[in-house]
């Protein structure tokens, strides 16, 4: 069974064997872990990355970051109040170890902000476009220099959530450790703790996708043993448990998706306004006040009212799930979401219907989705041969010019590319999806010849 006491280890990337776990006095190490993804530049993209509708016009539409920051809100609050019971229940992580529920809430919160700090732009597409390039596209050129199956597949099936976890721990930028996280913040930020093979069909909740590419597995492995992750390795294949609060981190973004994408439909009239009140009332139930609601008079504030007492319902749900369920939790037994135990489920899954068929599918994102793919596979296109034309001295000028523009951090040693093709390649990858929206149609233009550089 994992343990508490190393669940919430301090320890970080590149911190010595002798580490001592200790926090200061005036701000904890979580909380450090929060401000360092606040001031992440790869964090502040996000501001410019879909979340429901790609490329806004209207500014109430939500982004990546104020998805995120939305996010972090609700899984603060999870985590102080799962973290409260959980002290009450075991009293000597206070006395004897100096932990307190804020702790808790902290690490939730700073995973949370960084759930989607990997997602590639144009939202999930963006996933599937830069997978597709390599299945059908042209990068199924380099499947015979990628010899491994597992690194294959980490670029068929490239997952943001993957490229996420590389964000916060590559040394790119020559740092150990990246960005230096706690393991506990790593552990609660890794949704699906195993590597991209195999591949089961029937899938516990960890298990849906990958949680780190091959690139990172030994940072991830040595982070798993640290927390004492329970391992589930079938014939080498790296798989672990989740962090339990890994949990309350998915419960906060699975209700902050499914209640504000709804809100953000109903906003832009993508879905008919009276299904605010259809869907939402039901779910709040004797939380309703009328007459405090009978007092809003504009559209916009009345859902804002309907949306925070629903999340705030939803809430509660899932923090007493997680507690009924906390020593199958410890015991990585626990196979579903907290959401999908709760008792609001079926509520929040017509909800998420709805959105699909009146927000996802709309023709506007389908047609900008569609966009997204030509874009970001012409863009791995034209980065990736001027990389291998640098490798292999092919002097085309073109390709010349092109190499130039990717940033040192994306190369080997002495803006030389790296001599492993996996690397090269993933690299590129890991560059194109650290692009907003904009830039990378902006940039696509200018090297197709669409648009030239204005001063």
């Amino acid at each position: 069974m994992m343990q508490w006491e190393k669940l919430l280890t301090r320890k970080r990337i590149g911190d010595p064997s002798d580490f001592q776990n200790e926090t200061g006095p005036l701000r904890s190490d979580f909380e450090r872990d929060f401000d360092r993804v606040v001031f992440s530049s790869a964090f502040r993209r996000l501001q410019d990355k879909t979340q429901v509708i790609p490329l806004p016009k209207n500014d109430f539409v939500h982004s990546r970051l104020t998805h995120s920051l939305e996010v972090s809100c609700v899984g603060r609050s999870l985590g102080k109040m799962c973290g409260q019971a959980i002290i009450e229940k075991h009293p000597e992580l206070q006395h004897t170890l100096g932990f307190a529920a804020s702790d808790f809430g902290a690490i939730v919160a700073a995973a949370c902000l960084a759930h989607d700090i990997g997602n590639p732009p144009f939202g999930h597409s963006g996933e599937k476009a830069i997978g597709e390039y390599f299945e059908f596209g042209e990068g199924m050129r380099f499947q015979e220099m990628i010899h491994d199956d597992k690194k294959w597949n980490d670029l068929i099936r490239f997952e943001g959530n993957a490229n996420g976890f590389k964000t916060l721990t590559n040394t790119n930028t020559g740092l150990i450790g990246g960005s230096r996280l706690t393991y506990a913040t790593l552990g609660a930020f890794t949704k699906y703790p195993k590597e991209s093979l195999p591949l089961f069909n029937d899938k516990r909740v960890h298990e849906k996708k990958f949680g780190f590419f091959q690139s990172e597995k030994e940072i991830f492995h040595a982070m798993a043993i640290e927390l004492g992750l329970t391992d589930f390795r079938n014939n080498q294949h790296l798989n672990w448990s989740r962090h339990p609060l890994a949990f309350l981190v998915e419960a906060a973004d699975d209700i902050c998706y499914s209640i504000i994408d709804f809100e953000d439909g109903l906003i832009l009239r993508l879905i008919p306004v009276d299904y605010a009140e259809k869907l939402l009332l039901p779910l709040i139930g004797e939380d309703f006040e009328k007459w405090r609601y009978d007092q809003i008079t504009d559209f916009s504030e009345r859902l804002g009212y309907l949306r925070a007492k629903t999340i705030n319902k939803i809430i509660q749900d899932c923090f007493h799930v997680f507690m009924q369920n906390e020593e199958s939790i410890l015991q990585g037994t626990f196979n579903e979401s907290l959401l999908k135990r709760g008792q609001y489920y079926a509520q929040v899954e017509e909800i998420k219907k709805i959105t699909l068929e009146n927000v996802y599918r709309s023709r506007k994102v389908l047609e900008i989705e569609a966009a997204g793919f030509e874009v970001l596979g012409g863009l791995l296109e034209l980065f990736i041969t001027a990389t291998e034309d640098h490798l292999y001295q092919k002097k085309r000028f073109r390709s010349e010019n092109i190499y130039e523009l990717i940033p040192a951090r994306f190369l080997g040693p002495h803006r030389k590319p790296d001599a492993d093709a996996y690397t090269r390649i993933l690299k590129i990858c890991e560059f194109v999806a650290g692009m907003t929206d904009s830039y990378a149609i902006s940039i696509y233009r200018k090297l197709r010849g669409i648009e030239l550089p204005n001063d």
